[in-house]
């Protein structure tokens, strides 16, 4: 059985991932990491179990308290990679959600994976919607080059085009797409997370279209890559499509 941590358990996306591996029977949940509510029990804070489990104020105290296999982090880029860092100091491999992260960022937890021997995902999206539209769009890019790409989110999305946009973007200029991909974004209450890449050629138009609902759409991927990640070679996993659909 694989032991996790969750950091950034308050948050909406880290409680429906917590939720997850409290309820897989192939995992535990030993460690929760939120420093506003360090030192109160998960079951008052989240009414999740295991409910006695104190959450930390650190990915270092979590750890300190209970050894893990794998830590998931949906927190914000400024804590992001001091959390994936520790972690591997520790030999706990981290699963990163977390968008925002600056290539300098990466490539430090890159450096540390490598210098461990172990391995490090970090992906801007887990859903396995989103991670086929960009399947389905490079494929489109290599028959439509003139692209564009409008994501919506929510008003409290902090970074701005999104990190599944930016991903986007790249991939569709490697398979042969204008660059650079125009990329719109919209924050806008009432909304989760939405991606539209939409082509355009001769007398026609080819749109391909994502819409995130409720945030447990990114937890059947986190999984996969939590279950998945003591597999990987040491070093840093961006593309988690071959985790989810191996060949």
């Amino acid at each position: 059985m694989l032991s996790v941590v969750v950091a950034g358990v308050t948050g909406r996306t880290g409680r429906a991932v917590a939720q997850a591996v409290s309820d897989a029977a192939d995992l535990r949940l030993v460690g929760a990491v939120a420093p506003h509510h360090a030192g109160r029990r998960l079951g008052s804070v989240l009414g999740l179990e295991p409910a006695e489990l104190v959450i930390s104020a650190s990915v270092d105290e979590a750890l300190e308290r209970a050894p893990a296999d794998v830590l998931v982090d949906f927190t914000v880029p400024s804590a992001a990679r001091e959390n994936a860092l520790a972690a591997l100091a520790r030999g706990c491999r981290p699963v990163v959600g977390t968008t925002g992260l600056s290539a300098d960022d990466l490539a430090a937890i890159d450096a540390k994976a490598r210098e461990l021997g172990l391995a490090a995902v970090v992906a801007p999206n887990f859903s396995l919607g989103g991670l086929l539209l960009e399947r389905l769009a490079r494929e489109a890019a290599r028959i439509l080059p003139m692209v564009e790409i409008v994501e919506l989110h929510h008003l409290h999305k902090k970074d701005q085009p999104s990190g599944t946009a930016a991903r986007l973007a790249r991939r569709l200029g490697e398979a042969g797409a204008r660059e650079p991909v125009p990329i719109h974004s919209v924050r806008l209450p009432g909304l989760v997370a939405h991606h539209e890449v939409i082509f355009g050629g001769t007398g026609e138009v080819l749109a391909i279209r994502h819409d995130t609902t409720s945030r447990e759409a990114f937890t059947p991927g986190v999984l996969v890559a939590v279950r998945s990640v003591a597999r990987q070679a040491p070093g840093l996993v961006t593309d988690i499509w071959p985790l989810v659909a191996p060949e």
